[in-house]
């Protein structure tokens, strides 16, 4: 027998990028709820942002924060504890690279290189998150508790953006475009947290198991390739990210309703 698991992007995947809304994905989510299919949401939310989320949609499994920076997996979810995990908060976590502040102190030793050439998410004020993400008040202050990696907001040119990227890179972070925001962090992905969740499913429960995953960014790139089944979610903003694999599938309509068609038709809800 093999199981099925979805680890889905949130922002513009799941949930409507200008919107923020499912109500379009909802067909597929009771549909997959009725199987018995774990939803696994896999974004750069923060740990804080994902709790509202989850109780709002209805999932109470495992989830993975912070562009694959840690992977929180709830009491019972595995008969035993997953392997390299510690206890925090009601669940079992699986912490891929070091806290926040670490990031934070790297910027800070460039800072003067690129002064004026973008906005620290950590400096930002409530309002001016909402400004940029088109966050509410309350869901901008749920943003701003990141445990892990630090966003920036760019604002210089590209080239000036490129030589950024060079000089984070050679002090060893490994950053990561997201949707709005560089997000500069350790060596982690999604996909490598699909990998190590999958693996653990199927160590635990002695069963093959079946990973199907659905992006619409960059940043999700790297869970799209690790994914049996890799799913593009069509952009109102941004082309289809490009995925080295053999058969990738692409929606015709975009965000939650690309959601919605794709996984009806692979999975014949």
């Amino acid at each position: 027998m093999t199981k099925t698991l979805v680890f889905t992007d949130m922002d513009g995947t799941l949930l409507d990028h200008h919107t923020y809304s499912f109500e379009a994905a909802k067909p597929a989510l009771t549909a997959l709820e009725k199987r018995d299919i774990p939803i696994i949401p896999t974004t750069s939310k923060t740990f804080a942002e994902l709790q509202p989320l989850r109780e709002s949609i209805g999932l109470d499994g495992p989830f993975i924060i912070e562009n694959g920076a840690a992977i929180f997996i709830p009491h019972g979810f595995f008969k035993q504890k997953p392997s390299g995990t510690v206890w925090i908060d009601g669940y079992w976590c699986k912490a891929f690279i070091s806290n926040k502040n670490y990031w934070i102190k790297l910027l800070e030793k460039i800072g003067s290189e690129f002064e004026g050439k973008y906005k620290q998410f950590s400096k930002m004020s409530n309002e001016e998150i909402q400004e940029c993400t088109g966050l509410d008040e309350r869901s901008a202050s749920l943003a701003a508790k990141r445990q892990f990696g630090e966003p920036v907001l760019w604002l210089g040119t590209d080239d000036e953006k490129q030589r950024f990227l060079k000089v984070v890179k050679d002090r060893g972070a490994f950053p990561l475009e997201g949707g709005r925001f560089i997000h500069i962090s350790g060596n982690c992905d999604k996909g490598q947290a699909l990998k190590w969740l999958a693996n653990e499913y199927q160590k635990q429960h002695t069963t093959k198991v079946n990973t199907i995953a659905l992006g619409d960014g960059k940043n999700d790139v790297a869970m799209l390739e690790a994914a049996h089944v890799p799913i593009r979610i069509l952009s109102p903003v941004n082309p289809p990210p490009t995925v080295k694999k053999e058969e990738v599938y692409t929606s015709t309509l975009t965000g939650p309703e690309g959601w919605n068609e794709m996984l009806t038709q692979l999975l014949s809800l």
